[in-house]
């Protein structure tokens, strides 16, 4: 029975940590983007355009993780052992 608890905790808590991983990726692409777009807009062109592009690949991150192991967890999906 034991087993069975710790199990459920287990993957619990990865879903929590992944969904935590992921928002922190969100947030940070986000504050990234809204930093490029002051640069742009002050004409810092070269730190606006690579501020941009990391913000763009943080967002990314984020969504990917949470597609990939977030999202089926919650939904069911995920390989059991």
């Amino acid at each position: 029975m034991k087993e069975l608890l710790y199990g459920s905790v287990g993957e619990l808590l990865g879903v929590v940590v992944y969904g935590a991983v992921a928002s922190a990726l969100a947030i940070l692409g986000a504050v990234a983007e809204i930093t490029a777009s002051q640069n742009l807009l002050a004409g810092h062109t070269t730190i606006g355009v690579w501020e941009g592009v990391v913000g763009l690949v943080l967002l990314y991150a984020g969504y990917s993780v949470l597609t990939d192991f977030v999202l089926p967890e919650l939904r069911g999906d995920g390989e059991t052992v």
